[in-house]
């Protein structure tokens, strides 16, 4: 208590201190001082500790107001020298402002960078500059900003070309950059210099403290108490559940004040939890760190003297002063930048930037935020300082990076995440490299961090512990700087940076050296591998370095010196590599075709393989750039070429692709998938490019420096096949009779995987270097060959190519060569289809095809070309030349081995397959002679000048065999096989290939001869074709017999079925047009003819149209629809809506006290039900019901998941098309009913039910008072005897039978209990009024989708919601006999009394407050209660028309009297049509202006008034039709049926009302008169009138989704500055636009979690249930996602409606192309939202994919 009181004392007696003070006399006190650092401190030692830091709960308006009073001020005035506000504005008045932007980035902030022209993809702009760029016209990529980095606008480094906005454009006058300092006098400089001096220091210094109870030297406080404060750290290792667990028991608070702590925690880095003396915060320390060490290191809590948290606290703000004090001039930025670089006492790394580097990780978070930013707008800023910085950054780059990686924060929020804004900095990136070796100091630091190695040095993963993995994880951000450093290639080479690039080189090749090698496999025999062995790691380390591997080579390609040089040094490394693996290969000689090699035995299958080579595949790189760039022709001196030993550089490359093969050919199945990963990863496009492409170049290389016969007995040897080809009678395929059957399949699959590698070596030519062909070449290709697959789009396109580093592919340049672009409809998206004159370019074997890829492709080019009618043979393409190094790989071809190998696999064709050679085999011998014979066409035509060509293919083929074999020639082997009857599916194939033979002969003939008049080779190809024609008639002319003869066989069962069933086909044409066949014969009113819905006169359904037969889809038996008979029910959802609504702000209301008998206009929530249409018998779905309850109770057994439906809520999917359903709807038949003939007229009619209602208020009265026993009944009780046959007693039978009357009490209590959210109560008296609800809304919001859609109100709903509505509202009209009679005559008393007022009923409402078509139906299907007591004859049919004729006169009144607009219109003279509504609707609006003496405008215009009522009235008038319609089953009249001119007159027709409305009025004048009377006396009249914001106009307009921005950009902009409404201006992290109203939410976030129903929900959920009734559309502006949401434990997301140029959505932007507006998928998703369809549509989505299930949808 004492402390309390002191507390409240003490700030008094500061006060008086506090007014006294003055900021100027400081100021000038200090001008005076000698020693200014010392009064300064003792300045700080007396006034922060009285500012900050006084109790538990800070307060920082008031803290910051007296620190700008007492701190700053004193420093600002001494600054300037006169007032801070004069003096600080003249500062900013003199400086020139900078062209650097330095917009720092928020959180979720969007940022744009431009594909055509930035450096790198690190160049960002911020909105503002973007939009005023050049670059929103060309092909620019947005994200999202994940903080930290700032806007490179005005950067020339940054930018190819427009590196300025218009705002920050430089002006053309001050380009003599002179220094800002000029400016200020050099007393001021001296002072500022003074100040920041001190302040920087003084920041530095409390920041980097770290002890808990002692301050610095001269800022001990005067006095000291004993207040400390208990301080809780924030790490990346607790979870949000654990420290809010820990701190509700350590410090005993609730859970919602833990979760603020735990927030806060998270947002700033530290939090006090406590405050008071030493002891007490000591035991909540001890609580934390025991409640937390169990598992983890525990939470960092500190015990802090209260003086030192109030220094840290203003050291914060003093930082964040002088960043605010430097925006004024570039001056003042200046001297700040020199104070805090300038060295220290200590020398080395002392300056103040040095220090808060280097203590970095030693902070928390909130520290280092602020220091990082002041950087930004400082040391960045600077040219010349960022230059310092950057040379200060390198140098302790080391020690940075050793911190950060030991540390556990994230990376932005280390000091190491500054790398990015320098080493992207081309000019500054050369300059680090060549002055502080950077390159070489990122390599070392990264290698010396990944310690674990094996005997011969190189990494090894295994048995990495969570800890490794971690630092690993932190180590890989090396990579990151190393890429930034390399990312742009330097234009001009100066010798000293040549000389560090390749010392960097050297580094690098050692790294690679460490990996060559790494994580070798050994097949596993015999049994399968115990555990899978890490293969992740070494991978990571692979992708991360990929970019690395291509931008090293990028660099030497830019200089031929280095590139010589380099390669140099790769070789020298693969040759170190090599030394160490010979251990023990025995060499061998192999012989084959007369030829003979050596080389060492290795078996891949049985030795050590690795699949990471990535020295030899440098080296493979700078191969081809050597020759690429032609050095290798320029300087052969200066290579090692004669010293290359191509089978050394063959061999690892060579195993690798052998071990990809046995893979393939199950050999290694035992070894797990690690292995199948490792492999996938090899071809993967994310690897690929440094891995198989490059081994692939190796081969090349290296077979091109050797002789191909050599080359492929080598080949043959390490694919296990060398002897199956070398024994002499290898065309005899090796004995068959003892071969093991899998080892025959292996074998065959290796043939088929070496003859592939054959083909790529010779075929893949696309690499510059390699052929003769530029990069874009081979993006095209890689196109076309994608394309082939099947059309595109272009997200997939981009997967499908390797990105370079600045995530390019080059695509856009070459696709609209290729493609052409198909736009998507309402669903799908934009495809790329293959021009048809590309597909000549399709190689079936190209090299990247998967083998699915790659039968996809050839199945769909076969059918392309048969649809073209065109031959489906696939011949290899032409292929471009090899560069001259490259040049002799074509002699492969024509090497006697592979023509060995040909004519064996041909020679084993020619007896069908036992399963000892494959179709694939043949299919790759047969390409592979193709790709012979192309090749020698092309000779031919490039020789033809010179007249000399060494190719001779043909030659080779057509030469039989050596003597003692005398195997016969490979040409003569595929003339026999063209005839052979099992090679149909090759017969396209070879006689292509015997067709250009003849070609390559014809023409070898003319150019050794004269030309002959016509080739015979052209005439054999003649030959052939006729052939081939004729039997392809023959073929189409049996298929079309056949055809023919199938149909006219169906016909005739058709027929012969009619006959059969002719009553079924006569019925059912009947049913089809009721119009014409029988409404003429039943109908009694036939004689006028027309088709009136309502009241005596309307049509009556004959004994037919009563009928109605059904299926149940359970049973399948039919039933006849009778009120007697077993039930039928129709599967229906209820839900609770809010679609219509004109007022979302309605509080809720109390679900138990509630009455709904009257609906507010406003609609503000109603009962919709949905049906899918899908008929059961109640007990089919009884039955049903009861296994899903039994199913789902099981389910909760065993798996604690949600479904998709709620069996507890009665939910449950339909049968039969798993619609989401919660409830059925009994299907009922028309009602019969009699009429006689004279009825009476409205006021006749009116007296006799009033008289009814009276005797029936009395009955009631007197049954109440009975109840209530004791009392006599003469208190006012007065009895009113009943008219005339109307039987008080009359208990009416119930025609329902029993299962139908249960069905009814299951649908009433299935609607009320939704509709109200209360628990099911069958007695309940609300039943009845919401079944009565839910019948109008329903029709009303279908009236409203129709108008919406401008579809017309007949014929044009689907039939599920035809049977819906029709089953609804019949079921309407009976559901009053399942509840009490009085209840439902109470009700219909209520309801008459609001348009009749009574004296005897109390509360009615006024008439501006009832929705009159919810009124009409409560009155129609209510009155049959009443009507039940009466024997007098009088018919329902006239009760209907007569509620009509009022309820739609109250309505005209309701309309003039809230829905005349002020703004009169132009007068518009209609003619004599409609003059007299325009008289009468004066009249009748001038009668309303004398009962309502003050409350309506005069309104003259007739025309205008009429205008109004029509327009007005029409809704209501449409869903009366449509419910009368329903109700006694009248058809339409067909112009109705169409959108046109005599809608109105149609409608009037139909509800046998006049045309002129008035008329109803002014034909019972005086009845009418004395009801208006009535109702403009009612005193809700009046008020409602002058409150006119409350008033609902009518016709009540389309409730629409919001309008959304038409780019996507202004969204992201408005969610960034969005910040979360509980968490004081902290920024949301997941903001969510509600699409229904357009509210911001923040969501997924414990700040923004409300209680609702007892359980905690998120944002989202919680908005639904205000906002749309438990259903909601939002969209999720940073992961551009639409969310669906329904109810608590429901929700799916759905495809945004935002596409990008190429017709796609961006789901979680992750591709960045700009999104624009796609307003048909807009309205698809409004269209959903209107048809109440959003829940359904999540019951299809979860029932689709059961991830979704899995969801905490509710915390959303």
């Amino acid at each position: 208590m004492a402390a309390a009181e002191t507390d409240r004392d003490a700030p008094s007696a500061l006060c008086s201190e506090f007014l006294n003070f003055s900021a100027k006399d400081t100021a000038a006190k200090w001008l005076q001082v000698s020693n200014l650092p010392k009064e300064v401190y003792q300045h700080l030692a007396c006034y922060v500790p009285k500012i900050y830091c006084l109790g538990p709960n800070l307060n920082p308006q008031n803290e910051d107001l007296l620190a700008q009073l007492l701190l700053q001020g004193p420093l600002e005035w001494y600054l300037c020298g006169e007032e801070p506000s004069v003096g600080l504005a003249k500062l900013e008045q003199d400086n020139q402002p900078s062209q650097l932007c330095g917009h720092v980035f928020k959180v979720g902030e969007p940022t744009y960078s431009c594909r055509e022209c930035a450096a790198d993809p690190t160049c960002v702009l911020c909105m503002q500059c973007f939009l005023g760029s050049v670059h929103k016209e060309h092909r620019y990529r947005m994200t999202t900003s994940g903080g930290g980095g700032f806007c490179d606008c005005g950067d020339t480094e940054a930018w190819k070309k427009g590196p300025y906005c218009q705002k920050h454009e430089p002006n053309i006058s001050d380009c003599s950059q002179k220094d800002p300092l000029a400016n200020l006098s050099a007393e001021m400089i001296a002072r500022t210099y003074n100040v920041f001096a001190i302040i920087l220091k003084y920041a530095v210094d409390m920041l980097t403290w770290d002890k808990e109870d002692e301050l610095p030297e001269g800022l001990e406080p005067p006095a000291r108490g004993d207040t400390y404060y208990c301080m809780l750290f924030n790490d990346e290792v607790h979870t949000y559940e654990q420290v809010i667990y820990t701190l509700q028991k350590a410090v005993n608070c609730t859970q919602k004040e833990a979760v603020s702590f735990a927030t806060t925690v998270d947002r700033d880095g530290r939090k006090s939890v406590r405050f008071g003396d030493f002891q007490f915060c000591e035991q909540a320390k001890s609580v934390i760190v025991r409640n937390t060490s169990r598992q983890t290191k525990p939470l960092r809590v500190q015990v802090m003297h209260s003086s030192i948290v109030a220094h840290q606290c203003f050291a914060l703000k003093a930082l964040n002063w002088l960043g605010q004090i430097i925006r004024y001039s570039d001056a003042l930025r200046r001297i700040l930048c020199q104070v805090g670089l300038q060295r220290g006492p200590e020398g080395e790394n002392s300056s103040l930037v040095d220090t808060l580097m280097l203590c970095d990780s030693k902070m928390w978070k909130g520290a280092r935020n602020v220091y990082h930013q002041l950087f930004m707008s400082s040391l960045l800023m600077d040219p010349k300082y960022k230059k310092l910085f950057a040379i200060q950054f390198a140098r302790n780059y080391e020690r940075l990076q050793s911190d950060y990686v030991k540390d556990d924060h994230d990376r932005e929020f280390s000091v190491t995440d500054l790398s990015v804004q320098m080493f992207t900095v081309p000019s500054l990136a050369r300059m680090l490299i060549t002055e502080e070796n950077l390159m070489t100091t990122i390599i070392r630091t990264f290698v010396d961090h990944l310690r674990h190695r094996d005997l011969q040095g190189r990494f090894q993963f295994e048995r990495y512990t969570a800890q490794q993995a971690f630092k690993f994880r932190r180590v890989q951000s090396l990579i990151g700087d190393l890429k930034y450093v390399l990312i742009s290639r330097p234009t001009e080479w100066g010798d000293q940076l040549r000389e560090k690039y390749l010392e960097g080189f050297d580094a690098f090749s050692e790294l690679l050296k460490c990996m060559q090698g790494m994580d070798p496999v050994v097949r596993q025999v015999g049994q399968h591998i115990e555990m899978e062995p890490e293969w992740e790691a070494a991978f990571t380390l692979q992708m991360k370095l990929t970019h690395i591997i291509s931008m090293m080579q990028e660099w030497c390609a830019s200089d031929e010196r280095v590139l010589i040089e380099a390669y140099k040094k790769c070789l020298i490394a693969l040759t170190h590599c090599h030394s160490g693996f010979t251990d023990g290969e025995q060499p061998i000689t192999l012989s084959m075709c007369g030829h003979s090699v050596d080389t060492i035995r290795y078996c891949v299958s049985q030795e050590k393989v690795s699949i990471h080579l990535p020295v030899s595949r440098l080296l493979a790189g700078l191969h081809a750039l050597l020759s690429k760039t032609e050095a290798a022709y320029r300087f052969p001196e200066q290579l090692p070429m004669s010293e290359l030993s191509p089978p050394m550089l063959i061999e690892h490359p060579l195993r690798c692709l052998v071990l990809c093969a046995q893979v393939h050919a199950g050999m290694w199945r035992r070894n797990g998938f690690s292995l199948v990963n490792q492999i996938y990863y090899y071809h993967n496009v994310k690897c690929r490019v440094e891995m198989f492409d490059k081994d692939l170049i190796m081969l090349q290389a290296g077979a091109s420096m050797m002789d191909p016969n050599h080359f492929l007995m080598i080949v043959l040897s390490r694919f296990e096949l060398y002897h199956i080809f070398s024994s002499a009678d290898c065309r005899k395929r090796y004995g068959r009779e003892n071969a093991n059957k899998d080892v025959v399949q292996q074998n065959n699959t290796l043939i088929e995987e070496m003859l592939h590698l054959v083909i790529m070596i010779v075929g893949e030519r696309y690499t510059a270097g390699v052929g003769q062909v530029e990069s874009s070449d081979e993006i095209r290709r890689e196109i076309v060959h994608q394309l082939c697959i099947r059309p595109m789009a272009h997200s997939e396109l981009v997967k499908a190519l390797p990105e370079n580093e600045n995530k390019e592919t080059g695509m856009e340049r070459v696709i609209d060569s290729v493609a052409l672009f198909k736009k998507p409809g309402v669903t799908g998206r934009g495809l790329y289809k293959l021009r048809p004159e590309c597909a000549k370019m399709f190689n079936l074997y190209f090299h990247h095809y998967s083998r699915a890829d790659q039968s996809k492709a050839e199945e769909a080019q076969r059918k392309i070309k048969r649809q073209n009618g065109e031959d489906s043979v696939l011949p290899p393409p032409v292929l471009p030349r090899f560069c001259p190094l490259f040049a002799s790989l074509v002699n492969m071809l024509q090497c006697d081995v592979l023509l060995g190998i040909l004519g064996a696999v041909l020679q084993w064709a020619m007896e069908p397959s036992g399963g000892h050679w494959s179709e694939s085999m043949l299919q790759r011998v047969l390409h592979l002679i193709g790709m012979g014979l192309v090749e020698e066409q092309q000779h031919l035509i490039s020789s033809a000048e010179d007249n000399e060509t060494n190719f001779n293919f043909t030659l080779k083929i057509s030469r039989p065999g050596e003597a003692p074999a005398n195997t016969p020639s490979i040409l003569a082997l595929l003339e026999t096989l063209q005839n052979a009857p099992h090679l149909e599916v090759h017969k396209d194939m070879i006689r292509w290939i015997l067709k250009i033979v003849a070609a390559i002969k014809t023409t070898r003939e003319c150019t050794a001869s004269a030309p002959p008049s016509d080739s015979s080779g052209h005439s054999q190809e003649e030959t052939v074709r006729d052939k081939d024609k004729a039997e392809r008639k023959r073929k189409a002319e049996m298929a079309r017999l056949r055809r023919e003869k199938i149909m006219a066989q169906m016909s005739e069962m058709q027929r012969h079925f009619i006959n059969e069933n002719k009553e079924l086909f006569q019925q059912s044409l009947d049913e089809l047009d009721p119009s014409t066949s029988s409404s003429l014969e039943h109908s009694p009113s036939s004689c006028d003819s027309v088709l009136v819905c309502v009241g005596p006169r309307r049509w009556r359904a004959g004994g037919s149209e009563r009928r109605q037969v059904v299926t149940c889809i359970l049973c399948q038996e039919e039933q006849e629809i009778r009120a007697d008979g077993k039930a039928m029910v129709l599967a229906a959802f209820v839900q609770r809506s809010t679609v219509m609504s004109k007022n979302r702000k309605r509080p809720p209301h109390n679900p138990d006290k509630y009455d709904p008998l009257f609906m507010h206009p406003d609609l503000s929530f109603g009962t919709h039900t949905g049906s899918c249409g899908h008929i059961m018998h109640s007990h089919c779905w009884q039955r049903y019901f009861e296994a899903v309850q039994a199913k789902e109770q099981r389910r909760q057994q065993r798996l604690r998941v949600h479904t998709s439906y709620d069996v507890e809520n009665g939910e449950f999917l339909c049968p039969l098309c798993e619609c989401l359903s919660n409830t059925v709807i009994p299907l009922l038949p028309l009602t019969k009913t009699s009429c006689s003939s004279e009825q009476p007229d409205l006021s006749q009619w009116l007296n006799i039910t009033s008289q009814q209602m009276k005797a029936l208020i009395s009955a009631h009265r007197k049954s109440k008072a009975n109840s209530a026993e004791g009392v006599d009944d003469t208190d006012g009780v007065n009895s009113y005897p009943p008219p005339d046959g109307f039987k008080l007693d009359h208990t009416p039978n119930n025609p329902y039978s029993s299962t139908i009357k249960e069905m009814l009490t299951t649908f009433g209590t299935a609607t009320y209990k939704v509709g109200l959210k209360v628990h099911p109560n069958e007695q309940d008296p609300r039943v009845p009024i919401m079944c009565w609800g839910s019948c109008a809304y329903t029709i009303q919001s279908i009236e409203k989708l129709l108008v919406d859609e401008e579809k017309p109100l007949f014929g044009s709903l689907p039939c599920r919601q035809d049977d819906c509505l029709s089953s609804l509202t019949r079921f309407g009209s009976a559901c009053w006999t399942a509840s009490s009679h009085s209840t439902v005559q109470n009700h219909f008393i209520r309801l008459l009394a609001a348009l009749v007022p009574d004296p005897r009923v109390e509360n009615t409402p006024c008439i501006l407050d009832i929705d009159m078509f919810h009124l009409l139906v409560s009155l129609v299907l209510s009155y049959p209660a009443v009507h039940c007591l009466d024997s007098s004859g009088l018919s329902e049919d006239t009760a209907q028309l007569h509620f009509l004729h009022l309820v739609t006169v109250a309505h005209i009144v309701q309309i003039l009297l809230t829905s005349v607009p002020e703004e009169m219109r132009m007068e518009q003279e209609s003619g004599g049509a409609e003059r007299e509504e325009e008289e009468r609707v004066c009249m009748l609006y001038n009668t309303l202006r004398a009962h309502l003496s003050s409350g309506l405008r005069e309104v003259s215009s007739g025309w205008h008034l009429w205008h109004c009522v029509k327009a007005g009235i029409l809704p209501y008038l449409r869903a009366t039709a449509l419910f009368f319609h329903y109700l006694n089953g009248a058809p339409a009249p067909p112009e109705i049926h169409a959108l046109g001119v005599g809608e109105w007159e149609a409608l009037c027709g139909y509800l046998c009302l006049p045309s002129n409305l008035l008329q109803l009025y002014y034909n019972n004048q005086e009845l009418m008169g004395t009801l208006l009377q009535g109702w403009c006396a009612h005193p809700g009249v009046l008020q409602g009138l002058q409150s006119s914001s409350a008033l609902i106009r009518l016709p009540r307009e389309s409730n629409h989704l919001i309008d959304l921005p038409c780019d996507y950009s202004a969204l992201i902009n408005q969610a960034s500055s969005f910040t979360c409404p509980k968490s004081g201006g902290d920024k949301s992290r997941a903001p969510t636009l509600c699409l229904v109203c357009g509210t911001m939410l923040c969501s997924q976030s414990y700040c923004c979690q409300t209680e609702l129903e007892g359980e905690d929900v998120g944002a989202c959920t919680a908005h639904t249930f205000a906002c749309g009734a438990g259903v909601g559309i939002f969209l999720r502006v940073r992961e551009s996602q639409v969310l669906f949401l329904a109810g608590k434990t429901k929700g799916c997301f759905y495809a945004p409606p935002y596409l990008d140029d190429y017709g796609e959505t961006d789901q979680g932007l992750r591709r960045g192309n700009p999104l624009h507006l796609c307003q048909e998928r807009y309205r698809k998703i409004q269209k959903l939202w209107r048809q109440h369809s959003i829940t359904e549509e999540i019951g299809h989505a979860q029932e689709a994919n059961q991830t979704l299930v899995g969801i905490d949808w509710q915390h959303l």
